[in-house]
């Protein structure tokens, strides 16, 4: 099964972590969280949901895990103010790895500058900056880009998100 390696700070979207990572693990996958240092709990923006952090970025290597999963909410921004997580999600992307990123997932995505020439989907506040990073923006449910990067706008789009995502990683 995947190592799914999975992006996270505090004022994530707490559904946007908790629903698909829940329907990873009972489909056999492994989900190591990560932030900039272990041990600690960050907590998701509605309070509803407490994350302990298994790895810091600076134990981690990306060509250790099979796939990259970026829960949205305020998470994305904090994390992308880290080149090291920059570089981490930027890994993914250049090896074709699959990326599942929803909401605000994609602000990593385009701080990495790995959106040009892509198809993809985000927050609709996050879209014209997902236009200027080179992606081709449509506004559904769920978008997949060459069979890597899966992409949604928003909670509501979380059954659509998990579904190809799980398709991904078969």
């Amino acid at each position: 099964m995947a190592k799914i390696a999975t992006v996270i700070t505090d004022m994530f979207e707490d559904v946007e972590y908790t629903d698909p990572a829940k329907a990873f693990k009972e489909a056999g996958h492994e989900i190591t969280t990560i932030e900039m240092e272990a041990g600690k709990s960050v907590t998701g923006k509605q309070g509803d949901a407490t994350v302990s952090i298994d790895k810091g970025i600076d134990e981690v290597n990306p060509s250790d895990f099979d796939a990259l999963f970026i829960p949205g909410g305020f998470s994305p921004d904090g994390l992308r103010a880290d080149d090291r997580l920059v570089n981490f999600a930027k890994h993914f992307m250049d090896e074709k790895k699959p990326v599942f990123a929803i909401c605000h997932g994609p602000q990593l995505l385009i701080t990495a500058k790995t959106l040009e020439g892509r198809k993809a989907t985000g927050f609709k506040s996050i879209q014209v900056d997902m236009e200027y990073a080179g992606a081709t923006v449509e506004d559904k449910e769920v978008v997949v880009c060459q069979d890597q990067l899966v992409t949604s706008r928003q909670p509501d789009d979380i059954p659509a998100f998990i579904e190809q995502s799980l398709k991904l990683i078969k």
